[in-house]
């Protein structure tokens, strides 16, 4: 008679319950333990980390795990929240199931901490823990004009930061004297205080909430905070912090702690032989540990003891001994790091630091009195981050004045303090280790991920794989190429001088020249970039067509459901009542759904390909032009009102907006450019997270290059100070056309910028300077561009062979019936809606 394979159940399919999964399978297979994930939540785990993310546009997919990644690993998925525990007959009961198990784990992580204020539970209150709880955020948002987060540490202003990215007036409130009471003191507190208020937000510290205001309806109007004080508002968010979900625990029985989370020991085994618990909602001496990393400890010690308990590994047992709770981590684009004793709370111990009202920066480092470092803050700047966390773990007597370790690294990077530095502080993997991988064979990324755990956890370490790979296999005698595809043997920077110098002008022309092959999906549109960028050519050209991605192909960006986006350029987000009437008239002739984008203009999703010809022409005849929100070229360049309206303002922020977009529009480059233009230092147009920006100052205007969003945000740093509006756009060409020559395929312009050997003062050298003597060739390439300039889409639609192109069949004008059309909040098009409505006049006879 065969043994019966034991059954794990784990209670909760959060980040860390689907880590001990992992964990799991890479010891044990289906054919020798099953394995049961209780999922409370609808979706299967997803990235708890960059939630906020979750508000951007477009959307990333935060999954980590899938139904048939799981049905692949033998991994069963029961859905809904487990009702009870025995441990004695060792079940689960779940929705009237049962569950035997021979080991279990908890990993049902925590709730949110909602304090007990009257009017918490109005309509318009809202906690901020799951995607379901953001959708939540993202409706309400739509019907009021004010929030308020109620909470100033880590989650309260990704919070804030998540309201501001929905365009909501938007106010943080602390019980605490400063912002991030856990992780900072109080002078790193007014430092991020200064900087989030620069940016618009409200900052209201040593503030107690006495009540929710509500209406007859119980909707939310405001808050009131005694003696008269208060804020209005339609909105609020408590972020005031967690609590381990221990309940299904403790009625089992199980040791809890005092002030919560279930009591486990070093092998993460609670009170109950048989039961673990791992995450937000154990207790390991005396500590509930709230962040990710520490929960991946648990879940790889876990997964070694249990699968030893139950016979299936002959290892000796994991240990767990606490978790260092250093963090780095980027809120509202501030960039903030606390690791070690970073308030300097042992005995003994000293400090430095540095506060820098300029560059808005502040620095700590904490010693001891043998001069080892202790722990320290930074804010604004955590270019240091990773070489103080590693003398701060590694305890090694400081060989340098301790004052260096605080003063801004020279432009072009930081130099390391350590020879086996810490590079993934979440799996805790050092250089050594990736070096000795490399020594191993792994010769990627995803091999480096793979045999060490590095990139796995936040994913921020992921550039530094990328540089210690190359610059390890070099010293270990191997070619590191960068060659643009298997076709090309150049990089982009190599080919693109090919393409200038010999004056190619076709794919055909570079690829008989320079390549070999029919070239592919990475070559083709990189190539076609190229030629975009030199000679200005309708992109949808016979000769060009065949090279350009999907979007390019149709000059609009695919949608998941079939449909392309149009978005037309509205300069500096400055539109005419006739301009916004013109472009509901079109919205509505073809039932096209209208968002406003944080790029300050109007979205209309839901075209089919055939209608692209006919409503870009109902769009040109109003007066506007493409947006190239399909292309790797400038999006736009956002801008506040400026001098001619705000009281703050003090240059006219929103006309040089217009001047540049205008000049720049249509000039194809490795990536999407972004820009803001900021009227006043409150910069109210984010410039300093854009690939340019200008901020306004009484003399003048000071220019920021080389800032980024998306997945590894960058802030912009500082190019120039005090410039005329024609020095900024003379110094803006020479960056541009700098930039489009010499960066790689889809390199942004931060990685780009960290990249370029010497930095921000090589950049200064180069187009400041002019130590190349190259000034004069890329000021007259960026007055080649603009005057070659044509509107891709007026083109478009006067020439019939490439309106051509836009019919779904080649014999016949009828339409696509496959398409889905997506009705999103009462913006809806029926199923009866006629294929045109006659537009209104818009003036005129």
């Amino acid at each position: 008679m065969s043994t019966p394979i034991p059954h794990l159940v784990i209670v909760g399919n959060g980040m860390v319950g689907h880590r001990l999964t992992e964990q799991l399978r890479q010891h044990a297979g289906p054919d020798v333990l099953r394995l049961t994930v209780i999922s409370e939540e609808r979706r299967l785990a997803y990235d708890r980390v960059h939630l906020s993310s979750h508000f951007d546009d477009p959307r990333p997919n935060l999954s980590l795990a899938t139904d048939a990644g799981y049905r692949e690993a033998g991994v069963t998925v029961v859905t809904g929240r487990a009702d009870a525990v025995n441990l004695t007959a060792k079940t689960v009961q779940i929705a009237g199931w049962t569950l035997a198990y021979d080991a279990l784990v908890f990993a049902t992580g925590s709730f949110p901490f909602v304090p007990p204020v009257p009017g918490r539970d109005a309509r318009g209150c809202f906690v901020y823990r799951t995607l379901d709880d953001l959708d939540a955020i993202r409706e309400a948002a739509q019907d009021t004009q004010v929030g308020v987060v109620i909470g100033g540490g880590l989650l309260g202003l990704e919070a804030a930061g998540a309201l501001r990215k929905l365009g909501l007036e938007t106010h943080v409130v602390e019980f605490a004297p400063h912002l991030m009471p856990a992780q900072l003191d109080a002078e790193g507190g007014a430092a991020l205080r200064r900087t989030i208020e620069a940016m618009g937000i409200g900052v209201h510290v040593n503030t107690t909430t006495q009540q929710v205001r509500t209406d007859d309806a119980g909707r939310v109007t405001g808050l009131d905070f005694g003696g008269g004080a208060g804020l209005d508002a339609g909105l609020v968010v408590f972020s005031a912090g967690i609590r381990p979900r221990d309940d299904l625990a403790r009625a089992a029985g199980l040791t809890v702690g005092e002030r919560g989370g279930v009591l486990i020991d070093d092998t993460c085994r609670t009170s109950d032989p048989h039961v673990y618990a791992v995450g937000e909602c154990a207790l390991h001496d005396g500590r509930v540990y709230g962040l990710v990393a520490p929960g991946y400890q648990m879940a790889k010690v876990a997964a070694v003891n249990v699968l030893r308990d139950l016979g299936l590994l002959d290892a000796a047992p994991a240990q767990f001994r606490g978790a260092d709770l250093s963090t780095k981590l980027k809120l509202l684009g501030v960039e903030v790091g606390s690791f070690g004793d970073a308030k300097g709370v042992t005995p003994g111990a000293r400090s430095v630091s540095l506060s820098d009202n300029v560059r808005g920066t502040y620095s700590k480092v904490v010693l001891s009195g043998d001069g080892r470092v202790l722990g320290g803050l930074l804010v604004g700047d955590t270019a240091r981050y990773s070489d103080l966390l590693d003398l701060t773990l590694s305890g090694t007597p400081l060989s340098v004045p301790p004052e260096t370790l605080i003063v801004p690294p020279l432009p072009g990077g930081a130099v390391s303090t350590s020879s086996d530095a810490l590079l993934c502080s979440c799996e805790n993997v050092r250089e050594s280790a990736l070096c000795a991988a490399i020594a191993e064979g792994a010769r990627d990324v995803a091999s480096l991920k793979k045999c060490t755990g590095a990139g796995t956890g936040c994913g921020g370490c992921v550039p530094s794989l990328h540089g210690l790979l190359h610059s390890e296999l070099r010293r270990l005698g191997e070619t590191v190429t960068n060659h643009l595809c298997e076709h090309y043997p150049y990089s982009r920077q190599e080919l693109f001088d090919l393409i200038r110098v010999r004056g190619h002008t076709t794919w055909d022309e570079v690829l008989d020249a320079h390549g070999s092959g029919l070239g592919c999906e990475i070559c083709k549109p990189a190539v076609g970039s190229i030629l975009a960028t030199l000679h200005n050519e309708l992109v949808v050209a016979p000769q060009h067509a065949p090279v350009q991605d999907t979007n390019d192909a149709f000059l609009a960006n695919i949608q998941k459901n079939g449909t392309y986006s149009v978005v037309p350029r509205i300069p500096g987000g400055e539109v005419t009542a006739e301009g916004l009437i013109a472009i509901g008239a079109v919205a509505q002739q073809f039932g096209l759904y209208c968002k406003i984008t944080g790029g300050q203009r109007i979205d209309l999703l839901g075209a089919q390909r055939d209608d692209l010809p006919a409503i870009w022409e109902a769009l040109i005849a109003a007066g506007f032009e493409s947006g190239h929100a399909y292309g790797k070229s400038l999006r736009t360049v956002k801008s506040c009102v400026g001098s001619t309206w705000c009281r703050y303002g003090v240059q006219d922020s929103t006309s040089l907006a217009i001047r540049l977009e205008l000049r720049y529009r249509g000039l194809r480059s490795p990536h999407k450019l972004k820009s803001g233009v900021s009227g006043c230092t409150r910069e109210c147009a984010e410039a300093r997270s854009k690939d340019f920006g200008i901020i306004a100052t009484e003399k003048g205007w000071n220019v920021y290059v080389g800032g980024n969003g998306g997945v590894t945000p960058k802030h912009a740093l500082l190019l120039a100070s005090d410039l005329t509006e024609d020095e900024v756009i003379t110094l803006l060409d020479r960056y541009l056309m700098f930039y489009v020559r010499t960066a790689d395929r889809l390199q942004r312009t931060s990685a780009w910028l960290e990249n370029l050997e010497g930095g921000l003062e090589y950049l200064r050298a180069v187009i400041i300077d002019d130590r190349l003597g190259l000034c004069a060739e890329l000021d007259a390439e960026m007055q080649r561009h603009i005057g070659t300039y044509q509107d891709e889409w007026a083109a478009a639609v006067a020439d019939p062979a490439i309106r051509a192109r836009f019919r779904t069949f080649i014999n016949t004008d009828a339409r696509d019936d496959g398409v889905q059309w997506v009705d999103e909040r009462g913006q809806i098009r029926p199923a009866d809606h006629p294929h045109f409505y006659p537009l209104p006049m818009l003036g005129g006879d």
